[in-house]
Formats: C-alpha cells, sequence, structure tokens
C-alpha cells in the first residue's frame, strides 16, 4: 500500500526517473569511451607511447587508474562524484569541476540567446503560415522552416564568418573570450553570430510545431464561437488560438534547449567559444575519461532540470493538466 502511494506520486516517480535516465547516460557514455582504440596514455604521448618500457607503462596506468577493472573503474569514478571530486585533467592540469564551471555558464548563454532568437523568428513565422494555409506566405514561411532544417550549423557558421570577416571587418570572436560580467558589450557581440546560427536551426522546429498547432486549434469549436461573438482578430489569434497551441510550442522549445547543451560542439568550435561543447571535443581528443565522463554528465543533468521545469511550465500555462 505505501508502495503504491509512492509510486502513484508523481514528483517522486519524476524524480526517481531522472536517477535512472542520469544512470544510464553515465553507463552508456564509460562504455563507449572504453571502446574508443586507445587510452589516456597513447593520446597524451603519441608515439613516443610506443617507446615506453613495460614498467613505465604499468606504472603510468596505475596513475591514471587504467590496471583496475573496468567494474572498480565505473564505481570508482561515480562514487568520488558524490564527494564533489569529478577527477583532475591532465591535460589542462585543473580539476575537471573547475573546467566545467568555467565553461558552463558560456554555453547556457549561449543556448539562451539562441533560444529567444528562435522564438522570435519560429513563432511569427509559424502564426504567419498557419493564418493561411497553402497560400504564398504559407508556402514561404514553409521554405524558410525547411531551409533551417536543411542547412547545417558548420556551412552556415563558416559561410557567416567568412562573409562578415571579408566585407566588413567584423570578427569579434577573433579575438580573446570576453565574459559577459567583464565585458558586456564584446561579450554579445561574440555571442551574436553562433546564436544566430544556432537559433535559426531551432527557428525551423518551432515553426513548424507552432503551425500545425495553431491550425488544429483553429478548427476547434470554441475558436468559431468566439469568432461568431465578435471577437477582434487580433485577440482571437493571440489569446484563443496561441495561448491553447502554446504546449507543444513549450514542449518543442524545452527539447531544442537540452539538445543545444550538448549539440553546440561544432558551432563553439568554429567560432572559438570555450564551452562545455569544446570542452567535451577536448577531452574526446585526448581521451581524459573523467572529463568526457563528468562533462556529459552535468549535461545530461541540465536536460533533466529543463525538462521537469518544462512539465511544471504546463501546469501554468495550461489549467488541463493541472486537472488531471
Amino acid at each position: 500500500m505505501i508502495l503504491q502511494r509512492i509510486i502513484r506520486n508523481g514528483a517522486v516517480r519524476r524524480v526517481v526517473q531522472a536517477v535512472l535516465t542520469l544512470l544510464g547516460v553515465a553507463v552508456f557514455v564509460f562504455i563507449m569511451l572504453r571502446a574508443i582504440p586507445g587510452n589516456q596514455i597513447t593520446a597524451g604521448l603519441g608515439t613516443e607511447a610506443a617507446a615506453l618500457t613495460p614498467s613505465q607503462r604499468a606504472a603510468l596506468e596505475s596513475y591514471y587508474g587504467l590496471d583496475q577493472p573496468l567494474v572498480l573503474q565505473f564505481f570508482s569514478w561515480l562514487g568520488n562524484i558524490f564527494t564533489g571530486n569529478l577527477g583532475f585533467s591532465s591535460r589542462a592540469q585543473q580539476s575537471v569541476l573547475d573546467l566545467i564551471t568555467a565553461a558552463l555558464p558560456v554555453t547556457i548563454e549561449l543556448a539562451i540567446i539562441s533560444i529567444v532568437l528562435a522564438l522570435v523568428i519560429g513563432i511569427p513565422l509559424g502564426m504567419l503560415s498557419a493564418s493561411k494555409p497553402d497560400s504564398v506566405r504559407d508556402g514561404v514561411g514553409q521554405v524558410v522552416g525547411l531551409a533551417g532544417l536543411s542547412v547545417p550549423a558548420f556551412l552556415l557558421g563558416t559561410t557567416l564568418l567568412s562573409v562578415l570577416a571579408s566585407t566588413l571587418a567584423f570578427n569579434p570572436n577573433g579575438q580573446t573570450f570576453a565574459p559577459l560580467l567583464q565585458n558586456p558589450a564584446l561579450n554579445l557581440q561574440q555571442m551574436l553570430l553562433p546564436a544566430l546560427v544556432l537559433g535559426f536551426g531551432i527557428a525551423a522546429p518551432i515553426m513548424r510545431t507552432a503551425r500545425t498547432a495553431l491550425l488544429e486549434v483553429r478548427s476547434l469549436d470554441f475558436v468559431r464561437t468566439a469568432k461568431a461573438k465578435g471577437v477582434p482578430p487580433r485577440r482571437l489569434a493571440v489569446k484563443h488560438v496561441l495561448g491553447n497551441a502554446m504546449v507543444p510550442i513549450v514542449t518543442m522549445t524545452g527539447l531544442q534547449f537540452g539538445y543545444l547543451l550538448g549539440g553546440a560542439v561544432v558551432v563553439e568550435q568554429i567560432f572559438s567559444l570555450p564551452g562545455i561543447g569544446r570542452l567535451v571535443l577536448l577531452g574526446i581528443q585526448q581521451k581524459e575519461y573523467a572529463l568526457v565522463q563528468s562533462t556529459v554528465l552535468v549535461i545530461a543533468l541540465v536536460f533533466v532540470i529543463v525538462n521537469l521545469l518544462t512539465d511544471l511550465l504546463y501546469r501554468v500555462i495550461d489549467p488541463r493538466v493541472r486537472v488531471a
């Protein structure tokens, strides 16, 4: 009886799901990293690793904990996390926690600006397309949405960077990265282009989701009733139609925000942003297991938190969810 009550408790169920998700991510990343040929020693020494004597190799393997069984390595790393020890990066000569603490705000700022740009582009385009289906404006919206889905981020990013740098001599990303609190003006200049590249790609699914949801809501009886009662078109479009179509739009926005945290690797590399994606890429290149495992786990944790916040937002924008 007590167990059933616990299972029926939505909050407890979500926490259990979140813990199992994080554990699954930790196991998956751990296995995938070990499946890559080589290890931290060969990645760090390169061809010089072949010149190591057996005793030197054994000493290095002992130092990095690579001489332990895989199961022991996994639980040792997992146990250290609960004490706040995420590992040490021999390349950067810093703790992994310090590296993540420095990189995470950059990626979160980039994700927030990208999402804002995506909403500013995607929702109005979706409303424009849905206002008159199969018309010229709908076609324009669909073409823009298709372009956002089709054009790769690396192509759009390098093209923008090349054109602006060669024609306008505008390349703030060529300078050392300026944190937001130290130099807000330069920071926003450095964030503008990468956020535009990411935001354009995210605007496409948001636009298509908004269009579909708006068309569905427009066909419902209460909208026809409000229209028959003489509700002004703008109020009808914003309050009655858009307000009731927000749940799928919020769902898509939450998912895209989560994916941004881990999917900004290419854009951060192109624009030289010291974010979490670039940190993971450097960690994979150097096969720094603790760095990659801990960083991916932090990304997964933020993804889970964003999903929980999205669920809470449902209850604010749609009273039917509260009732359910």
